[in-house]
């Protein structure tokens, strides 16, 4: 039994999103990601800055030119937004782990914000 074109295409698209998916949900594979896209983008900028000028001269090589630093751009730029990403996971994990501390012990911390709020609003005592 022979798949299709359509077919292939459709295990390529479902491994895809789901290769994307597993990136973001882990933090350990999040940042190696990150580390090796940086590490490429590096690459490719001293690559590009010195063996490669030759190549990739934009007075005769408009197009290899532009796709080069286009695809340096846009591996930078998918790091960027992984680490955005990864900021914002820390924080809401570290906001959670937090707010579960304050229900088990009843302690506040000094970056509750609800604890700022009272010894604004407490009469001070002399």
């Amino acid at each position: 039994m022979e798949t299709g074109p359509k077919d292939k295409n459709l295990r390529t698209v479902s491994f895809a999103a789901h290769a994307a998916r597993g990136i973001i949900r882990d933090q350990s594979t999040r940042r190696t990601a990150m580390c090796l896209l940086l590490a490429t983008a590096a690459l490719m900028l001293v690559a590009g800055s010195t063996a490669l000028r030759e190549l990739l001269d934009p007075h005769e090589h408009v197009t290899r030119f532009l796709l080069f630093w286009f695809s340096c751009g846009w591996l930078t730029v998918a790091a960027l937004l992984l680490a955005v990403l990864d900021l914002l996971l820390a924080r809401a994990q570290a906001r959670a782990e937090r707010k579960a501390m304050t229900e088990e012990f009843g302690v506040r911390t000094s970056a509750d914000p609800d604890r700022a709020r009272d010894s604004k609003t407490e009469p001070e005592s002399e």
